[in-house]
């Protein structure tokens, strides 16, 4: 089975437009997670900041926050994503651009700080998509993002998965794991072979409850775009059987009447020279 990124991409962009104002809905689940990685970006008022794969921007408008009187533009490839966050935004706060990470449009030393929240793991040619990160940034600039931990300890996304790829047939083409720069040794490689300084990477515990199966359920498919679009084309009968598959992977995470699940998501900071 080969890799087609173009194929990746567009059933990302297809995902994330389908999922926009459920995505921003649950904002809440990540709300701890955001706050992290926002003060490793150590934001200061005045500076411009741009936000990747943002979606529909529920990172960008807490950077929005913290800049007063700065710039901040939140970019994705899915347009449809944007327009939410665009119509959830304060008027004026935020700019909305469409682009490609790997190909992005604004001019060298644009921005004081780089932001990409829970995905650099999406994208296909990260060398490219970090040089570019590298080119906008201003000497000294920082590059931040979230990344989940290694699988059997970001189970938040791992139990879905591992219940997908029980009942399901293997898919057509190859996709990437959210959990490829789950070694931190690795990611730390991966940031400074791209060139950027003083790269510090922590782990942060991401702690959500659920209150039955069918919640933790939804919240995953509120927030995995390219397999939301994946299972968009399921017949229902299908996706009840994924549900009851999903009550027996979460049995070990019972806790009282509901369901903890503590995951583990790597930060990353690194500076451009």
């Amino acid at each position: 089975m080969s890799f087609d990124p173009s194929r990746f991409k567009r059933e990302e962009r297809i995902g994330y437009n389908l999922i926009a104002a459920r995505y921003a809905e649950g904002a809440a689940l990540r709300e701890g997670l955001n706050a992290a990685l926002l003060e490793a970006a150590e934001l200061r008022p005045g500076q411009a900041v741009l936000d990747l794969a943002s979606g529909p921007g529920v990172l960008a408008r807490e950077a929005a926050r913290r800049v007063a009187g700065g710039l901040v533009v939140a970019s994705d490839i899915a347009e449809g994503a944007l327009a939410e966050g665009r119509r959830r935004a304060a008027e004026g706060a935020i700019l909305f651009a469409a682009a490609d990470a790997e190909r992005l449009t604004f001019r060298d030393a644009a921005f004081d700080r780089v932001l990409c929240g829970l995905g650099l793991m999406f994208f296909p040619d990260v060398p490219r998509a970090l040089a570019e990160m590298r080119r906008v940034l201003k000497p000294g600039g920082r590059a931040v993002f979230s990344v989940w931990g290694e699988a059997p300890r970001a189970p938040l996304v791992d139990c879905a998965l591992q219940c997908i790829r029980r009942i399901l047939p293997p898919p057509r083409a190859e996709r990437l794991s959210p959990f490829r720069f789950g070694e931190a040794a690795l990611l730390e490689q991966t940031l400074a072979a791209a060139g950027f300084a003083d790269v510090v990477i922590h782990a942060h515990a991401l702690d959500c409850a659920f209150a039955s199966p069918q919640a933790y359920w939804q919240a995953f498919r509120d927030l995995a775009g390219g397999a939301a679009a994946g299972l968009s084309r399921l017949p229902e009968a299908m996706l009840a059987r994924l549900g009851e598959e999903v009550a027996q992977e979460l049995a070990p995470y019972r806790r009282g009447a509901g369901y903890a699940l503590g995951s583990d998501v790597l930060i990353a900071a690194g500076r451009r020279v």
